[in-house]
């Protein structure tokens, strides 16, 4: 089995780090229990605390898309409107 790799790069705006942050771990559970998600781990920047990086894993794209049109997903663009600053997903697959 192939498997898609997602690498989701979030910058909080500065005044707004704690609250993307627990918006972010909110995300962690309901992830975890959906169809296709093989890896969902969340990680912040040691020197640059605004800087959060989801590394995923997923059996497919179809997966990945029903995963970003959930209702949990929905909840945290609407909670974290305003407070990030940059948002980037890269899809990817391991070569080596």
């Amino acid at each position: 089995m192939s498997v898609l790799t997602v690498v989701a790069r979030i910058e909080a705006k500065q005044d707004r780090v704690e609250l993307v942050r627990s918006e972010l771990l909110k995300l962690i559970e309901p992830t975890r229990k959906e169809q296709g998600c093989l890896q969902y781990d969340l990680h912040q920047d040691n020197e640059r605390p605004e800087l959060f990086v989801f590394y995923e894993g997923w059996e497919s794209k179809v997966l990945l898309q029903t995963h970003l049109a959930s209702g949990h997903i929905e909840a945290y663009l609407k909670a974290v409107e305003g407070a990030v600053a940059s948002f980037v997903i890269s899809e990817m697959t391991k070569i080596g």
